[in-house]
């Protein structure tokens, strides 16, 4: 049983790790791109990423979903680049359900307010485990507990107190972008360990709609890609965060990390 528990969170936890992205974004980078003192923190950058937040944190409702494209790097250094795409359903501050899909894994996470599960439709294992906390609180318990990444997990984070205290090496505004039809602005932000980019939709609705995260920890620079499309106040049914285990499905006891790796 033990053995089982560990397969379908190892098949969650790979499978959210590893998503990567196809842009069909416009992904040109004006010649006249500005470059940044790697020191530089541009404040109207910063305040830029803390007004988006607080837009997400406003909607009470909605659907998201992302094509997401990732790099592995072999021992030798080749890079193979692969896709998945994942759809999130939202009904804060207490709802969630999302799918991840992949040519090699198929995932869901659903979360009525009571209660979160794991659901592996693969190999029909579901693992449930009592919860009551927001989303937000969610995604750290299920990271901690359980080592599985919520995809598009920072959608919970921006614009909540913490996200305040965020510190940056550098941060700057890069000009702006088409995504698909929306115009958006482009910002560029240096953390330890890593290198992203975000693209805000412009205007009094900023939305994040393209995110480029380039690992700097590892010689091989693996990148990862995420498209969102958006759709702000979706009529979700209630049942959408329901969990009725399917014919057939068997459920698995959720294992904990141990604490030393929580």
């Amino acid at each position: 049983m033990r053995r089982q528990a560990l397969a379908i969170l190892m098949l969650l936890t790979t499978g959210a790790a590893s998503t990567v992205t196809v842009t069909w974004a416009q992904q040109a980078v004006p010649a006249s791109a500005p470059s940044a003192p790697a020191s530089s923190v541009d404040p109207d950058a910063v305040q830029a990423l803390h007004s988006m937040g607080t837009y997400l944190q406003s909607l009470q409702r909605f659907r998201v979903f992302t094509d997401l494209t990732g790099e592995r790097v072999l021992a030798d250094g080749q890079k193979l680049q692969h896709g998945a795409n994942a759809t999130l359903e939202v009904d804060r501050p207490h709802r969630l359900r999302a799918v991840m899909k992949s040519a090699r894994t198929e995932r869901e996470i659903i979360y009525d307010g009571k209660q979160a599960t794991l659901y592996s439709p693969q190999h029909k294992y579901y693992a449930s485990v009592p919860f009551d906390g927001t989303l937000a609180q969610l995604v750290e318990a299920l990271r901690a507990r359980y080592g599985v990444e919520l995809p598009l997990a920072d959608l919970f984070s921006w614009g909540m107190p913490d996200a305040q205290h965020q510190k940056f090496d550098s941060a700057m505004f890069a000009g702006q972008d088409y995504v698909g039809n929306d115009l958006c602005d482009h910002y560029a932000f240096r953390q330890p360990g890593i290198d992203w980019q975000i693209w805000i939709t412009s205007g009094s609705k900023p939305l994040p709609r393209k995110v480029v995260v380039t690992r700097t920890d590892d010689d091989a620079r693996p990148q990862s890609v995420s498209i969102l499309s958006w759709q702000p106040g979706f009529s979700i049914k209630p049942s959408t965060f329901d969990f009725r285990p399917p014919a057939g499905a068997k459920r698995i006891e959720a294992v904990q990390l141990p604490a030393n790796k929580g």
